[in-house]
């Protein structure tokens, strides 16, 4: 397929014309209903807006409660808090995840442990997961990474047998189903965010479901300072209940009525995604070495968030990340990196004792966030950017002695 562009030859695409779809998406009938809520004087304290969001996204998920809240980062910590997670708790985390689902664990005063991954998924390994565990260990929290469900089934019995709760970590996989099912659903707290580049955006925001009458009550006195759903600020009010420190965590109305407007039309982008993938996959599947995210062992519906892509093996030893990231660049596509090992992010700056890696380290996630690339889901939306995408990666392959170092 002639030299890479890296080397001077022509790229396939060029570079920043690749078609995308605009992100966040913006509406006028949804401009106009926020300006009637801005006149409304309902900006937040559980209003109408907020509401009704709380409930359709519960349905969709297939969950009895939702409680929206700010962001997605406080929504993990007020899981944990509900939970009776605190100070000497282990939870377990996969090695790979952004750093919010280790931070929230720390913010609750309990101590975030490392296990490794699946290489197809690169979710949680089950057995790393059982493995990691000891007495103090309290929790688990699945991720939902890019485009893979964790392995719900095995967890859930791994946890059961021991007693621990499950908090699914669901920033990445709004819509996204396990055997028919909502994720979100399946643990005691399923936690969701829709900051601005989620496949739900509304700056920021984000989201617990539960299925538990008593957590979804303690959730939503966590995010506002005690209150239960049903009292009125400023009036008599309720007392937090004992041993539960209470935040103001409260979302706001607007960015719920923005959630809502996108909600109906998620399915279908999910649809588009879907078909990205598959595409993709069909035209790469036989490049030596080259694979895609795997979705997930029982996943009916990913949420895509995004999607990882792996050149590992033999064939791509000898060629130094950093020049492959380049030469896809230069081919018409950049490609971002993954987050990387939780433990080595220089945002992460626990001391020793305040986090542990389980006992044989994470060797899968060490080696593989060196071989990964991911890219991000608006960029998957059209059928011609799977085609061009395709390309550039065999045209990579084809040629990677010129990336040799």
């Amino acid at each position: 397929m002639g030299i890479l562009a890296v080397n001077g030859g022509t790229p396939v695409i060029t570079p920043g014309t690749l078609k995308t779809l605009p992100w966040p998406p913006v509406c006028e009938e949804t401009a106009e209903k926020i300006k009637e809520l801005y006149l409304s004087r309902q900006w937040s304290f559980n209003s109408p807006s907020e509401q009704a969001f709380e409930k359709a996204f519960a349905e969709y998920q297939g969950a009895k409660h939702g409680i929206f809240m700010m962001n997605g980062t406080v929504t993990l910590e007020a899981a944990l808090a509900a939970l009776g997670v605190g100070p000497g708790d282990e939870v377990i985390i996969p090695g790979l995840t952004w750093i919010a689902t280790a931070m929230s664990i720390r913010y609750v005063g309990a101590i975030p442990v490392f296990a490794d991954m699946e290489p197809s998924t690169m979710a949680l390994d089950p057995a790393a997961f059982e493995a990691a565990i000891t007495p103090r260990t309290k929790a688990v929290i699945p991720v939902h990474l890019y485009g893979t469900i964790a392995d719900l089934d095995r967890i859930l019995a791994i946890a059961d047998k021991h007693g621990i709760a499950v908090v699914e970590d669901c920033a990445h996989m709004q819509g996204g189903m396990w055997k028919g099912r909502g994720v979100g659903s399946w643990g005691a707290v399923g936690s969701f965010s829709f900051q601005q580049s989620k496949t739900l955006a509304a700056g920021e925001s984000g989201i617990c479901l539960t299925n538990d009458d008593a957590l979804a009550e303690r959730l939503y006195r966590f995010k506002h300072i005690g209150y239960s759903r049903y009292d009125e600020q400023g009036k008599a009010g309720t007392p937090p209940p004992a041993g539960l420190m209470c935040r103001n965590y409260r979302g706001l109305a607007i960015p719920a009525l923005i959630l809502h407007e996108q909600l109906p039309g998620l399915s279908a982008l999910l649809k588009k995604y879907e078909e990205f993938y598959n595409t993709l996959a069909e035209l790469t599947r036989d490049i030596d070495g080259f694979r895609l995210q795997a979705p997930g062992r029982l996943a009916t519906r990913q949420g895509y968030y995004g999607l990882m892509l792996f050149f590992d093996g033999p064939s791509w030893d000898k060629v130094p990340r950093e020049k492959l990231a380049a030469a896809l660049a230069a081919e018409g596509r950049s490609f971002g990196a993954t987050y990387g090992p939780v433990y080595k992010h220089l945002l992460f700056n626990m001391q020793p004792g305040e986090y542990r890696i389980a006992d044989g380290g994470c060797p899968v996630c060490d080696h593989l966030c060196t071989r990964a690339f991911s890219m991000i889901h608006y960029t998957m939306y059209y059928q011609e950017a799977a085609v061009v995408t395709a390309e550039i990666i065999r045209k990579i392959s084809d040629n990677r002695k010129e990336l040799e170092a």
